[in-house]
């Protein structure tokens, strides 16, 4: 237990490094004088951020990309069921490298441990998530459930913090732009944790299970707000774009998944 508690200590602060180099480079500060893992674009690779393959009873092994997983997606039109998988045809996937150009982190937690885990524990208390809550999302338990799930697929940015989602249990898609203007919708199931940044644009949705819980965590108090597409000439899109085309030349260079 130590050990692997000692590995994630090691990973985490890996990740750290690798964004004070990122950030300095966009000369930017962020938000509580703190660096945000979603400004790590051009990570020098998955293992400094992303969770390892986890040994689990009967000898089973997962890992994030078990419970993350993602694609590009075809456009969904006003009549179309949005929880479905949508998959560009021909199928597209996304790796999870990409993902991390995108400025979006995902992480595999222990899910049924989660109110012992010290790998939890240690990122919230590096990351500085003081607050957090547990929400649970299906038609028996929210009133105006299709409606409500429409609002929640209005694509929209944050200014104040990064959005923290992980899914304890059921499942859902996040959907986010990349640096064409492109959706990419990102499975989150059982165990799968992601951080989405401030300021780029992206949108969440159940998926045709219809149910989710999860997690919420934040820096300060679960009061953001939620600012819809246009907001280009905000300060917090402003520096996630620059810090994404600063990573753009050197993207294909060195992932090969």
């Amino acid at each position: 237990m130590a050990a692997k508690k000692l590995l994630f200590i090691l990973s985490v602060l890996a990740t750290l490094v690798a964004l004070a180099t990122t950030y300095a480079h966009c000369g930017e500060s962020s938000t509580h004088g703190e660096l945000h893992f979603s400004h790590g674009l051009g990570l020098p690779g998955l293992d400094s951020c992303h969770g390892a393959d986890t040994d689990l009873a009967g000898g089973m092994k997962i890992g994030v990309d078990d419970v993350v997983k993602a694609w590009y997606m075809d456009n969904v039109a006003e009549d179309e069921d949005q929880r479905l998988p949508h998959h560009r045809q021909p199928d597209e996937a996304v790796p999870l490298a990409k993902l991390v150009d995108l400025g979006i982190v995902a992480l595999w937690l222990d899910a049924e441990n989660h109110e012992r885990d010290e790998n939890l524990t240690t990122m919230r208390e590096e990351r500085g998530y003081l607050h957090m809550d547990i929400i649970e999302l299906t038609p028996e338990k929210m009133p105006n459930y299709e409606a409500m799930i429409k609002r929640f697929f209005e694509e929209h940015l944050h200014t104040d913090e990064d959005e923290v989602r992980y899914c304890l249990d059921g499942s859902g898609y996040f959907d986010v732009r990349d640096e064409d203007d492109q959706w990419v919708r990102v499975s989150l199931s059982k165990g799968g944790l992601i951080v989405v940044p401030a300021g780029i644009y992206h949108r969440f949705t159940l998926d045709s299970n219809n149910y989710i819980k999860a997690m919420r965590l934040f820096s300060g108090g679960p009061d953001w707000t939620a600012y819809n597409r246009p907001h280009d000439h905000l300060p917090a899109r402003k520096s996630y774009l620059a810090a994404l085309h600063s990573g753009r030349g050197t993207q294909q260079d060195r992932h090969s998944y």
